[in-house]
């Protein structure tokens, strides 16, 4: 048996930090996605101990001040392209620059020296990734899917699409449509 799921990532990686920190007995708060203050302070073999079980799933903590800053970066474009809001509606740049506080050129320099791409692919990588959920789960048409992403057009979603991937989205939901049908046929 096959189960297809749909799940917020935000959500997830929040509930995972809430519980971790609650097993280690860790007084804190959440701040904001990727960000936690900690109301007591912890002895090194204590965040030690925690950061390992964070490692299990993927997270680590960050310590050096510029990765903290492209960290940032990257959390403001998840949640500015994954969330429902009217974010997608303001310049990429100009969301980024008023969220954080610094110049776009600063962002922009720092992000490609920390990470070796630009934040502009990354942005793209994002869409793309939103794209493929939107597709699998909400069986969005791709007219609606480029506006609620925020693209000029379908010719625009699709060229990313395909210059992402290799495949065109129409055969990214043609593939999604013929594995459901096959699992359908194999729980038949």
């Amino acid at each position: 048996m096959k189960l297809h799921l749909k799940f917020d990532f935000n959500a997830v990686c929040r509930k995972v930090l809430d519980e971790k920190l609650l097993e280690h007995n860790i007084k804190h708060k959440i701040i904001a996605f990727g960000e936690v203050e900690l109301l007591e302070k912890l002895s090194e073999e204590r965040l030690e101990a925690f950061s390992s079980d964070l490692n299990d799933y993927a997270i680590e903590i960050v310590e050096n001040q510029k990765s903290i800053l492209v960290q940032k970066i990257k959390d403001v474009i998840v949640d500015m392209v994954f969330n429902d809001d009217t974010s997608m509606n303001l310049k990429a740049s100009a969301y980024l620059s008023d969220t954080l506080g610094h110049s776009y050129g600063y962002l922009s320099n720092l992000f490609s020296e920390v990470t070796y791409t630009s934040i502009e692919n990354f942005i793209i990588l994002q869409k793309i990734e939103h794209t493929k959920q939107l597709i699998i789960n909400d069986n969005l048409s791709l007219t609606e899917i480029a506006f609620k992403l925020n693209y000029s057009s379908v010719a625009h979603l699709s060229t990313q699409f395909k210059n992402t991937t290799g495949i065109t989205p129409s055969a990214f939901q043609r593939i999604i449509t013929k594995r459901r049908e096959f699992n359908q046929n194999q729980t038949n």
